[in-house]
Formats: C-alpha cells, sequence, structure tokens
C-alpha cells in the first residue's frame, strides 16, 4: 500500500495543500497548530472516515469555510494497491436547509464512484499513534473499544457491517427493555433482539478476540527490542459474555459458533437483572482490552514512558498483523513520537521505522531525529497550513 498524492481543501486550518508523497520515511516539521497533525487526521479519515480529534465531521471544515453554503472539505488522494492506481476522494459538507438547520453529511468516491462507508472502508489502509492514544488507558472501555473497532474494521471483511447492525440491535433491545422496566409487559418480546444481538454479536467477539491473538506476541517481540529486553507485554481481551464475571479471558482461535453459544446462554442468565436495569448487560459493547507491562496493568500504574512505549509497540504490530492479513503494507503515521520516551528507545524506534514501506510523521523539533535518519526522508516544515520543502 503506498500513498502517492494528497491534496486537502478546507480541511481544519489547511486552506489548500497539493502534495506528492515518496515512497521512503517522510518528515513533517513546524510548531503546534500549524496543520501537521490536521496532515495525518487527513490521511487517516481515508482509512476510517473517521477522525481521531473529533465525532463531528462539521469540525474537519475549515472555519472560514462554514460561511458558504454548501461548505465542502475535501480529501483527494491518489495510492498505489497490490499493483493498481486507486483514486480516492471524500468530501465532508455542511448544507443548510430552507428552515436554516444545518446538516453534515460525507460522500466518498473511489476511481469516480460513490461509495457507501460500508463498502469502501478497506481500499486505505493505515495505522495511527498520536500522543492522545494515552486515553486508551486513562479513560474508559469505550475508548479501547473504538480503538479495535477502528482497526479490524480496515481489514477484516464485513466487520463493519457488523458492527453496524450490533449497534442498531443494542438500541432496539435497550429501548425494549427500558419500556418493559417502566411499564412492565410481556418479556418474551426480547426473544427476536436476543437472537439478532447473537447473531451479530459474536461475529464482533470472535474477530476482535481473534486479531488480538495474533497481535499479541508480535506486540511482544516489538516491545522488547524497544525496551532493551527490559520488559515483558500482553495484551488481555476481556468478553464481557460471561453473566457470572465481569470479563473473560477468552480461548485462542474461537470460532464464531462458540461465542454464539455462551452469549445465548449469558443473556438468559441476565435477563431478571437487565429487566430490572433497563439495559443489556452483555456483549460486545461491554468489553475491554487491557496492557499489562510485566505483568502490570498500565491501566492502574506505569510511567509514561512505559505507557507510550507500550502503546508504540501495539501500533507498530498492529502494522505487522495487518500486513499479514492483507499482504498490504500499511501506511504508518506518527505524531510526536519521540517525545517522551529516552535516547534509547528512540534509537530503537527509528532501526524499527526503516523497515516500513511508507511512514509519514510530524515533530516540532527535528532534533529529535539523527542526521542519518533526517538524510533519508523527505522534510516538509509546515507554516500557517502551508508546506515548504526543508
Amino acid at each position: 500500500m503506498r500513498l502517492n498524492h494528497l491534496s486537502l481543501h478546507h480541511f481544519r486550518n489547511i486552506e489548500r495543500v497539493d502534495i506528492a508523497l515518496p515512497e521512503r520515511t517522510v518528515l513533517f516539521v513546524g510548531s503546534n497548530a500549524q496543520g501537521k497533525t490536521s496532515i495525518l487526521e487527513a490521511i487517516y479519515y481515508l482509512a476510517t472516515f473517521s477522525s481521531f480529534q473529533t465525532s463531528a465531521d462539521k469540525q474537519l471544515i475549515q472555519f472560514k469555510e462554514l460561511e458558504n453554503s454548501p461548505a465542502v472539505a475535501r480529501i483527494v488522494a491518489e495510492m498505489e494497491k497490490k499493483g493498481k492506481k486507486i483514486k480516492m476522494e471524500v468530501r465532508v459538507i455542511q448544507e443548510t436547509n430552507a428552515a436554516g438547520i444545518a446538516r453534515t453529511r460525507k460522500e466518498i468516491l473511489i476511481d469516480g464512484v460513490k461509495k457507501p462507508p460500508s463498502a469502501a472502508i478497506g481500499t486505505f489502509i493505515s495505522v495511527l499513534f498520536i500522543p492522545q492514544m494515552f486515553s486508551i488507558m486513562e479513560l474508559g472501555p469505550e475508548v479501547r473499544r473504538r480503538y479495535l473497532n477502528l482497526t479490524l474494521a480496515q481489514v477484516i471483511p464485513g466487520y463493519a457491517k457488523a458492527l453496524s447492525k450490533y449497534q442498531q440491535v443494542l438500541a432496539q433491545r435497550n429501548a425494549l427493555l427500558k419500556e418493559l422496566m417502566e411499564r412492565g409487559g410481556d418479556s418474551s418480546q426480547l426473544a427476536f433482539w436476543d437472537q439478532q444481538l447473537v447473531e451479530w454479536g459474536s461475529q464482533i467477539v470472535a474477530a476482535r478476540a481473534n486479531a488480538l491473538r495474533s497481535i499479541d506476541p508480535i506486540a511482544q517481540s516489538v516491545h522488547s527490542i524497544l525496551s532493551e529486553h527490559k520488559e515483558d507485554l500482553k495484551l488481555n481481551y476481556m468478553a464481557r459474555i460471561s453473566h457470572k464475571t465481569a470479563g473473560s479471558h477468552l480461548p485462542a482461535a474461537i470460532q464464531i459458533a462458540e461465542v454464539k453459544d455462551v452469549l445465548d446462554l449469558a443473556l438468559k442468565a441476565s435477563r431478571l437483572d437487565e429487566l430490572r436495569r433497563g439495559i443489556t448487560l452483555v456483549g460486545p459493547h461491554r468489553d475491554d482490552l487491557r496492557l499489562l507491562c510485566s505483568g502490570i496493568d498500565l491501566g492502574d500504574f506505569g510511567s509514561r514512558g512505559q505507557v507510550k512505549t507500550a502503546l508504540l509497540s501495539m501500533k507498530l504490530a498492529e502494522y505487522q498483523w495487518m500486513k499479514n492479513v492483507t499482504s498490504e503494507s500499511p501506511v504508518i503515521l506518527l505524531d510526536e513520537v519521540m517525545s517522551e520516551i529516552d535516547s534509547s528507545r528512540r534509537a530503537a524506534l527509528l532501526r524499527q521505522l526503516g523497515e516500513y514501506d511508507q511512514a509519514i510523521l510530524t515533530t516540532t523539533d527535528a532534533d529529535a531525529y539523527t542526521p542519518d535518519f533526517i538524510s533519508h526522508s523527505r522534510v516538509w516544515r509546515v507554516q500557517n497550513g502551508g508546506l515548504a520543502k526543508s
């Protein structure tokens, strides 16, 4: 997978950027709030059609462009995948109707043909690391589930559809549970939604568990290198498909049929509690991902340097896993990756980056990189949303 050309129009604080990207490492250098991270955000949006900065697509549109109707932010990319050239265009559009109500939507075109996100996802694949990823450990399980969803949807056929269907079913089932809790009624109405929840939920759980089973040993190997063999890393997937426990460490290589059986039994065992509380208590919407460093849960303990090394290891392992699954190298995106790690880990990381087909990085301080790394990279300076070769 290679990103050859990128054009941005009215995206974030960028009026217009038009850039040809080389196969080697690219480094964007500049002060904060100049547009470096916005470039990474735009590239990652091509992979997931979701922003890592905001859940409101409206915020992707340049502020002064919002004075127009329609207001449009546009990302246009030329890429190469399996020897085939592909052109992708994503438009984020805000329109105001006759009643003065603004509505934001997105359009995705692959080689000029409009596609829904569920059909377009996976066309471009990318791995992202940004400082905000600390929130994976500091915030709740929903943040870690979102990370899993964005990763798996890119490379596992049908995952995005299963997730969308599950969320729809969950909303309907919760609405019914709330009504039964408040007004009473026939709880047998839940049978249909139970079947649907099991059908779609089992696909999600199996995909997550099996993906993490494959990523875990790669992450351990990468982490050992980055920590100079001083620390061990373990990824634990906690699936809330057991009625009696808060989580279950799932066995290796589980099958969807196995998860269906366990989830079906869990729903039956949870029935009285769910009717009393008016909410679905088991299923992949309650799963969690935990990172353990030398046996210590990094969600509870660990320095920022340890957490960052563990998260970096997980992301670099994600790169290799995606490559194994798709036979394509994802484009790797790293934002301010050198901050808060010591010199030895920096050196190990730079050696690791040299193995990737295409890596795009940002920094406020080019001196954090070795002269040799800089000499083998294309460097651009970013200022006021514009680019200049360094």
